[in-house]
C-alpha cells in the first residue's frame, strides 16, 4: 500500500554510546498499523530488534533509544517494517555512517593560566570522548572570547585550532574579566564533520577583584556622609540638638562696643549711670 512506510527517518548518537532513532508514520498508513524496527551494525553482527520503543499517544512506535552503540567503519542497516489488519505495509531501509550522526560532545578539562604581568594567556583543554577514536589529530576546536560584561556582543577572539590542545590568547585589558567558549568537530578519521556543542563558559581575568574593592571604597564613601545627616536632622527634628549643644549667651553690647575704649565716653557714662542711682537712693528717702 503506498503512503504507508514511515516519514522522515533519522538517527542520532550523543553521550558516547547511546543512539536515538525517529521517524513518523505514513501519511496513507491505516490507524491500527504498528512499526518495527531493525538493525544491524555490521555485516558480522546479527541483526536485532529495538529493545526500547518510543511511542506517541496512540501507542504507536514511533522511535527507538539504543545503549552501549559502538562506531565501526562500515556503514550500519535499518529497517523498519510495519503491520495491519486492512492492508500490508510498505517498509523502509537505510543504510548510515555512524560516525556522521554523532554528535559531539564539547572539550574537556578547559583551563586558562593568564600571566599576571604579561599579556598571555595560556588555553587548555582535553579532546571529546568518543567511542572509536584516541587520536588528537582527529579534532579540530572553534574558541570563541568575549568580555563578561558582555556576553550577547560580536566576540572579541575567535580561532580554530586543528590537532593540538592548547592555545594562546592575547588579552587587550589586563583589568577585563572573559567569557570562554569552546566546540569541537571532526577534523579526519571517521569523527563528524559537524560542530559539537559548546562548552559550559569558563570565566578567567581580573575584573570581579577590582571591581569588589571599588564597590566597598564607594559604599564607605557614600555610607559615611548620609549617616551623618542623617543623625543631624534627628536630633535637630527631637530636641537632642539643643541639649548636647546648648547656646552660648554672649556679652552685653553695652560694655563692648568700640565707643566704650574712648576714656572720656567711659567716664561721662560712669557719671551718668552714678548720677542715676543717686537719684533712686534720693527718692526712696523721701519715700520714707
Amino acid at each position: 500500500m503506498k503512503g504507508s512506510a514511515i516519514e522522515n527517518f533519522s538517527c542520532v548518537i550523543y553521550n558516547i554510546f547511546l543512539m536515538n532513532c525517529t521517524w513518523q508514520a505514513g501519511r496513507d498508513a491505516p490507524a491500527d498499523t504498528q512499526y518495527f524496527l531493525y538493525w544491524q551494525n555490521s555485516r558480522d553482527e546479527e541483526e536485532m530488534e529495538c529493545q526500547l520503543y518510543i511511542k506517541d499517544e496512540n501507542c504507536r512506535n514511533v522511535g527507538c533509544i539504543f545503549q552501549n552503540v559502538s562506531i565501526g567503519m562500515e556503514k550500519a542497516y535499518f529497517l523498519v517494517n510495519g503491520s495491519s489488519k486492512d492492508s500490508l505495509i510498505q517498509f523502509y531501509d537505510e543504510y548510515i555512517d555512524l560516525y556522521k550522526i554523532e554528535k559531539l560532545m564539547p572539550p574537556s578539562n578547559i583551563t586558562v593560566n593568564c600571566d599576571e604581568i604579561k599579556s598571555d594567556c595560556i588555553i587548555q583543554w582535553q579532546r571529546p570522548q568518543i567511542s572509536h577514536s584516541s587520536k588528537d589529530m582527529c579534532f579540530k576546536y572553534e574558541i570563541n572570547v568575549k568580555y563578561k560584561d558582555n556576553p550577547k556582543g560580536k566576540p572579541i577572539y575567535t580561532s580554530i585550532q586543528e590537532g593540538e590542545n592548547s592555545n594562546i590568547f592575547l588579552r587587550s585589558n589586563t583589568r577585563k574579566k572573559y567569557i570562554l567558549k569552546m566546540r569541537a568537530a571532526g577534523s579526519a578519521c571517521f569523527v563528524n564533520p559537524a560542530w559539537g556543542e559548546w562548552s559550559a563558559p569558563v570565566e578567567f581575568g581580573n575584573e570581579e577583584l577590582v571591581s569588589s574593592s571599588v564597590w566597598i571604597l564607594l559604599g564607605v564613601a557614600v555610607a559615611t556622609p548620609l549617616m551623618a545627616i542623617i543623625t543631624i536632622f534627628f536630633c535637630k527634628r527631637t530636641g537632642f540638638w539643643k541639649a548636647a549643644f546648648p547656646k552660648i549667651p554672649g556679652p552685653k553690647p553695652a560694655f563692648f562696643t568700640l565707643a566704650d575704649t574712648n576714656p572720656e565716653l567711659m567716664e561721662s557714662k560712669i557719671q551718668s549711670i552714678t548720677s542715676e542711682n543717686e537719684e533712686i537712693v534720693l527718692v526712696a528717702d523721701i519715700m520714707r
